[in-house]
């Protein structure tokens, strides 16, 4: 089970989705419903889907309306078929329809990311490789994204830039090369930080090995380069961490993992997910 997050992790995002959305307030409510008139709501799912951000949605309401009772019929991780209630919320009905819009998509987005990340975790399943995102996430939701990352079987790379070393192409063009660039880091790095490097060539690859580092991101390589990356790298430095990116897909990962890589790193899963369809219903 993953570890929940921590309320003051997410508690300010919520509070900025609903300023944004509500505005100076939900007028149409105001205008249609009656403030004593109580009821029930019932988030569905419309279609296959991990189940993540239930807490988020439970803080959404909560937020509106502290009286109201959020009750959860699954739970974080659950696969759920469609028409599956994943949770209600009882109370006010003006205070649930003016929650309704951000509770869902904070819930849609983090079952997209879920649903998709377990679909890759499930294609390397045996093969001893962690599928991970990168940086490539909705400002200001990272917090949310990596965690739905987690939720569906991935795990995180950095979550930011304080938090590991990786020597990108422009800082490889900015100092002059590979060796170079890797050199400088490992010069200085805490002893805590490994120093990662990005190759994009075989050449590149001997260079990172021969300055010392740690792990290298094998960057847009067909398979059969990773192939030759990888036996070149486990003959000369077999401790070297290597992680595969660039142009990984669903249809080709299990052949990228296959390669022998130790990690593969996809953007897609945050970057270009679809979300999950979900609906609030009043059911009373």
């Amino acid at each position: 089970m993953i570890p929940p997050l921590k309320p003051y992790l997410y508690r300010p995002l919520v509070a900025a989705a609903l300023e944004e959305d509500i505005g100076h307030g939900d007028v149409t409510t105001q205008l249609t419903i009656s403030p004593e008139a109580a009821g029930v709501g019932v988030i569905l799912a419309k279609e296959h889907g991990i189940v993540a951000g239930l807490f988020v949605a439970e803080e959404v309401f909560r937020q509106v309306d502290p009286d109201l009772d959020f009750v959860p019929h699954a739970k974080e991780g659950d696969l759920v078929d469609p028409e599956r209630t994943l949770c209600e919320v009882r109370g006010r009905l003006a205070s649930i329809l003016t929650g309704e819009r951000v509770a869902l998509n904070f819930m849609q987005r983090m079952m997209g990311i879920a649903t998709a990340t377990s679909h890759y975790s499930a294609a390397v399943d045996g093969l001893g490789c962690r599928v991970v995102e990168t940086r490539k996430t909705t400002p200001g939701l990272r917090v949310l994204e990596k965690y739905s990352v987690r939720v569906g079987g991935g795990y995180n790379h950095r979550f930011n830039l304080s938090d590991g070393i990786l020597i990108k192409d422009n800082h490889i063009a900015a100092v002059g090369s590979v060796h170079d660039a890797v050199t400088k880091a490992k010069k200085s790095a805490p002893h805590t930080l490994l120093v990662e490097v990005e190759v994009t060539s075989l050449d590149e690859l001997k260079e990172a090995l021969d300055a010392g580092a740690d792990a290298v991101l094998l960057d847009n390589m067909g398979v059969e380069q990773l192939k030759e990356a990888v036996s070149y790298s486990k003959k000369t430095r077999p401790e070297v961490m290597l992680e595969a990116s660039g142009g990984i897909t669903i249809e080709n990962i299990r052949q990228v993992a296959e390669t022998g890589v130790d990690i593969i790193s996809s953007g897609a899963l945050t970057h270009s997910v679809k979300a999950i369809d979900l609906s609030l219903e009043i059911v009373g």
